[in-house]
């Protein structure tokens, strides 16, 4: 697997320590043997260091981690995913919302 990419998965994690996202030029790729990953990763923002051991195979399918049951899955399973639009019409929606949900939901 590619070195970048294995830094940028672990950029997506963030400090234990203080919650910040660690950053690629900070991620130090000290050891691997086939799927096993040895990382040293210092935090940009409150300078702590740790050690990483990942393991990350190319061919698994990833787990879901859902809060659905089968029955949803099974019912939203052929709908369209979120698009911008539906993105930008959230915004447009909270950007003027007061936060008056019994008034919302009672709108009928």
């Amino acid at each position: 697997m590619e070195e970048g990419l294995i830094k940028r998965m672990i950029a997506s994690i963030r400090c234990g320590s203080c919650g910040q996202h660690y950053e690629e030029a900070h991620i130090d790729i000290i050891e691997h043997s086939e799927e096993l990953w040895f990382l040293k990763v210092i935090c940009s923002s409150c300078h702590v260091g740790c050690l990483v051991a990942a393991i990350i195979r190319e061919d698994a399918k990833p787990e879901v981690i859902t809060d659905l049951t089968e029955a949803e899955l099974e019912r939203f399973k052929d709908l369209e995913g979120v698009r911008e639009d539906d993105l930008l019409d959230m915004h447009k929606f909270l950007k003027d919302f007061d936060g008056d949900f019994p008034r919302l939901f009672n709108q009928g």
